[in-house]
């Protein structure tokens, strides 16, 4: 079996849990019950808006799933009978996982999307461009629906915000102690958003692989400290995209591998010896994943297509050329999610922007055209985001799950609700960008990487030398990868490190990485289950703080 993250995140559930960790028969609850479909309908309003709301004024993100998470529970003890049904820690799972599915949709799948045509000077094509990458995010989000627990990416993974979101939830159902640390670590990360300080990656680093975040602490370092260390800038000239493109190769030959591995090196997917933990065992086989990816990519095929036709590619490009550019969209489209997937899985981070920007360069180098590449690019960056946030989802569900008996029938079931509630929060973000986006674009509030995209696609590579830089900073990059294998992920959490510009990140990471260390020599495995509950509170605190920067916005 898998062992990822830290023994308390795959161990097996307590054997005295009683009553409630062996209950049958009862179904897992379902968004078409009347009174969780109209709370998840406007709890995704309220996520849609919000995500829209920072990605345009304030160039960022929210992960809005604890909000959601916090939000379900006051409404499940408003004294009245209909509302009572919310104070289910599977309801709350399902409020959770469609506000943030709404958040992530609307901001870093749908408006930053069709920001890049808009910046590139082509108002005409932000209506296909939405059409586009809305295809785009729900064929992403499928394909991580149908992965999620297999060995490239299982479920006893670390998917950190998962964990912070589970962890809220059940300390908000339990109370006692749990709810104590976890209040406390909140408080502390929400604290730390006031002071600019990212308590998140410390909270991160309680949580996730530590050889993975070790790497990915190494990386910050270098991305902040370069300029005086090695007087010259490691973030500049795609020597982070190298690193990347590296990492992602041997990353992608690595799942290839894992892909065609024999049948008889594989356990049966569902293989649950005698004292086995069933939760712990991979609920999706290697034929079984091959088969969502190879699916997934025929439809980001036919997705391009639909885009070709909407944009008017079809009387601009040749046949062949179309052929290629469709083909290739969709070959970019399935890697980022998965490279975006196993950095989200490892530390709670997301690289999209660098993901997408080194198949700009590529695009670039291989020469398409300026208007096919801009749509290529808002194609591409629709995927992603909302994989590893369904990723988060179907983590923390996993771990409110785990306990039920029997497990299996009651897990997938929960995972297909979790979906469900997902595709409501995608309607809700599809109607809030279709409705705002004029607005927001007229007064000039356009995502910054956005931005960043036209330009680039405008102006070019702008420097000579790109190729050779990208090939050269791709060796390391790909040793590092190699080194780790497929569960430390080292080499892309290495470049998703020098990837991100964040003051004190650094320290963070490798400071709580050492107390974790040091604290679980000294108290044994039952470090693990209290610096869980830290590391939860503090991103819990951080999300709520990231969310509340709406009121600034305003």
């Amino acid at each position: 079996m898998s062992h990822h993250t830290s023994p308390s995140a795959t161990a097996p559930p307590p054997s005295d849990a009683g009553p409630a960790a062996t209950s049958s028969g009862a179904g897992h609850p379902r968004v078409r019950e009347p009174v969780v479909f109209v709370v998840l309908a406007v709890l995704s309003v309220v996520g849609a808006v919000i995500g829209a709301d920072l990605v345009a004024k304030l160039g960022i993100s929210a992960n809005t799933s604890v909000v959601g998470a916090l939000l379900a529970m006051l409404i499940g003890r408003i004294p009245l009978a209909g509302l009572r049904s919310m104070r289910s820690v599977h309801r709350q799972n399902l409020a959770q996982s469609a506000i943030s599915a709404a958040t992530f949709a609307s901001a870093n799948a749908l408006l930053t999307s069709i920001a890049v045509p808009y910046v590139f000077g082509r108002e005409d094509l932000v209506w296909p461009m939405l059409a586009g990458s809305f295809v785009g995010l729900l064929i992403d989000t499928w394909v991580l629906y149908r992965s999620f627990g297999s060995r490239l990416l299982p479920a006893d993974a670390a998917w950190p915000p998962g964990q912070a979101a589970a962890e809220t939830i059940k300390a908000g159902d339990r109370g006692g102690k749990r709810a104590l640390v976890l209040g406390a670590g909140t408080l502390v990360g929400l604290g730390g958003t006031l002071f600019s300080l990212p308590l998140s990656a410390a909270g991160v680093a309680f949580l996730g692989n530590v050889w993975a975040l070790l790497m990915f602490g190494v990386g910050l370092g270098l991305r902040e400290f370069s300029p005086d260390l090695f007087h010259t800038d490691l973030g500049a000239g795609y020597v982070p995209h190298g690193v990347m493109v590296g990492a992602g190769v041997v990353a992608l030959g690595q799942a290839v591998v894992l892909l065609v591995r024999r049948r008889s090196e594989r356990q049966p997917a569902t293989a649950t010896p005698a004292g086995h933990d069933e939760t712990a065992s991979y609920t999706v086989d290697e034929k079984a994943l091959r088969r969502s990816l190879v699916r997934g990519y025929a439809l980001f095929v036919a997705g391009a297509v639909l885009l070709a036709v909407l944009g008017g590619l079809i009387g601009d490009m040749s046949p062949l050329g179309l052929l290629g550019w469709v083909l290739f969209a969709a070959f970019a489209a399935l890697v980022h999610e998965l490279i975006v997937g196993l950095a989200a899985m490892q530390s709670g981070w997301f690289p999209s922007f660098a993901v997408t920007l080194i198949f700009l360069v590529l695009g670039l180098l291989i020469g398409i055209p300026s208007v096919p590449l801009a749509l290529l690019v808002g194609y591409v960056s629709a995927t992603g985001p909302a994989f590893a946030d369904m990723g988060y989802d179907l983590k923390a569900g996993w771990l409110l799950r785990r306990e039920h008996r029997p497990w299996d029938p009651y897990e997938r079931e929960g995972r297909r609700e979790q979906f469900r509630a997902a595709l409501i929060g995608f309607a809700a973000a599809l109607v809030v960008v279709a409705v705002l986006w004029q607005s927001y674009f007229r007064q000039g509030l356009i995502p910054p990487v956005a931005k960043v995209y036209a330009d680039t696609v405008k102006n070019g590579l702008g420097e000579p030398g790109v190729l050779r830089t990208l090939l050269l900073w791709a060796i390391p990059g790909a040793a590092i990868q190699l080194i780790g294998g497929t569960k430390r992920q080292m080499g892309v959490m290495l470049a998703t490190g020098l990837l991100i510009l964040t003051p004190n990140a650094c320290w963070m990471v490798l400071a709580a990485l050492a107390v974790r260390v040091g604290y679980r020599k000294w108290r044994g495995p039952a470090a693990d289950e209290e610096l869980n509950l830290v590391g939860a509170g503090l991103i819990a605190g951080s999300s709520l703080g990231d969310s509340a920067q709406i009121i600034k916005a305003s």
